[in-house]
């Protein structure tokens, strides 16, 4: 490889994680703010509105932005769904506690999901005196010591899985315990806390009635609502009605896919609406996000004009559609080019909450309010970090500059993201220092990882290979 042949001479500081202090972001003390993460899975990067998307309506989505701050430059942890949703939870680099792969659907197995050593977002507001619930899907453990109620959470209504089906009858296996097997998990009953009750509604408007109704039930006290929708996650399932609305598109998978975006944006509407008639919505604070990128080739998703889809080290495949709304505290209709991570959602919220974070387990969020304030000159990440173990395959985004390994043993390939978004056009040989300088960050990062923790989807032979190319997550 390039790199064995660069001889370091220096050493480059990690980027700053520390917390930034809410006082730093001139907002009021004030009774503590509630927080809404509303997670989409495996949506397309441009089909939002704020995104440029056109062929989807997602007015409701777009309204986050429009009334708060569209990240044009936002990551998650990971390019699929597990390891993304374990970093945005404990607002840690999952790599640093073995989580880097999609765990297997083993409930009897308790070391196959979240280490319990790591604080949730839900355990650390706790002490603060919130109430939190999550809806929807899971994918942290099956295990019934990894059930979101023993990692913090008081309420789940949703799946322990990493998919479902959408429409009741589908739903034939009562037992979320009784089985062992992802394709399987995908017909469970919901569970109700530890319940498992039948639905009755195709599963998306499930999803944002029970988030309504919590909201409904918790209005007095501080709450985390994290709504973590499964849509538009293969399998690709909508009601034709609202397939109907997308009559014009002629490819039925990218009709489906609309369709159920489509679903989810209509209850975000709701829940957008139930927090204005509740009087929340100026001490509320709502994130919207995608787990990662769309899986192009499975749900007909978009990501353009990035290159890749999910699993990809590529931008398409963790540079995700991210917006966030504060109303009366934070700039109206604000685009932010820096770049941010899923990991912040963590950090802002301990800093409001005024929660303690344990020494012990750094965050590496920020804080996002002092920079969107203007609180700060600084920039919130002088570096974003991707690393996929199985494959040895890392990402370094360093600035404008962003250095690729595509493949173990492949030689290493730089970009200019301010000038080539698509990752088009090879620099490494009019950069070759800016190259090495961002391989000597990597390598101090990885230092700084462990191994995966437990094996994933990849080594099951059950695994669903429902995305049409190899199994590599």
């Amino acid at each position: 490889m390039f790199f064995l042949k660069v001889v370091i001479a220096c050493a480059c500081v990690f980027c700053d994680i520390l917390l930034a202090s809410p006082e730093s972001s001139n907002i009021p003390a004030s009774q503590s703010p509630n927080f809404i993460v509303i997670m989409a899975d495996d949506l397309g990067y441009s089909d939002v509105g704020f995104n440029g998307g056109k062929q989807i309506p997602t007015p409701h989505i777009d309204s986050i932005a429009e009334n708060g701050v569209h990240f044009s430059s936002a990551y998650t942890s990971y390019p699929v769904c597990g390891p993304s949703r374990a970093g945005f939870i404990t607002g840690r680099y999952q790599q640093r506690f073995g989580f880097e792969r999609n765990p297997q659907y083993k409930p009897n197995d308790a070391n196959m999901g979240l280490p319990k050593s790591e604080t949730t977002i839900a355990e650390m507001l706790k002490p603060a005196g919130y109430t939190s619930g999550i809806i929807g899907k899971w994918h942290l453990g099956a295990h019934k010591t990894l059930h979101p109620l023993e990692l913090g959470f008081d309420f789940f209504f949703g799946h322990l899985g990493g998919g479902h089906h959408y429409f009741p009858e589908l739903l034939t296996i009562k037992d979320s315990y009784g089985i062992e097997n992802e394709e399987k998990s995908y017909q469970t009953w919901i569970l109700n806390n530890h319940l498992p009750v039948q639905t009755t509604k195709y599963l998306t408007d499930e999803f944002s009635d029970q988030a309504v109704t919590f909201m409904e039930q918790n209005k007095d006290k501080p709450f985390l609502l994290f709504l973590s929708y499964n849509a538009p996650h293969a399998p690709m399932e909508a009601p034709q009605q609202v397939m109907d609305r997308f009559a014009f598109i002629e490819n039925k998978k990218r009709r489906t896919y609309a369709a159920m975006v489509s679903v989810m944006d209509d209850g975000v509407g709701r829940v957008l609406d139930k927090l204005k008639e509740l009087n929340l919505e100026d001490n509320t604070l709502i994130f919207f996000l995608s787990d990662n990128g769309g899986p192009t080739n499975a749900n007909a998703s978009n990501n353009l004009p990035l290159r890749g889809q999910k699993s990809d080290v590529w931008e398409g495949g963790f540079r995700v559609p991210f917006a966030m709304q504060w109303s009366g505290q934070i700039p109206a209709g604000m685009t932010y080019d820096q770049p941010v991570s899923s990991l912040d959602i963590f950090a802002t919220a301990a800093a409001l909450a005024k929660a303690a974070i344990d020494p012990e387990r750094q965050l590496d969020g920020v804080n996002l309010l002092p920079y969107l304030t203007e609180s700060t000159s600084e920039i919130p990440h002088d570096t974003i970090y991707l690393r996929k173990y199985d494959e040895q395959r890392y990402a370094v985004r360093h600035g404008d500059f962003k250095l690729v390994i595509p493949e173990e043993d492949q030689a290493p390939v730089l970009f200019n993201l301010a000038e080539d978004i698509g990752e088009t056009n090879d620099i490494l040989h009019c950069y070759p220092e800016k190259a090495k300088e961002l391989e000597v960050l990597r390598q101090q990062w990885d230092a700084e990882l462990i191994d995966p923790g437990f094996l994933g989807l990849i080594h099951t032979e059950s695994g669903i290979r429902q995305w049409g190319r190899p199994k590599r997550w």
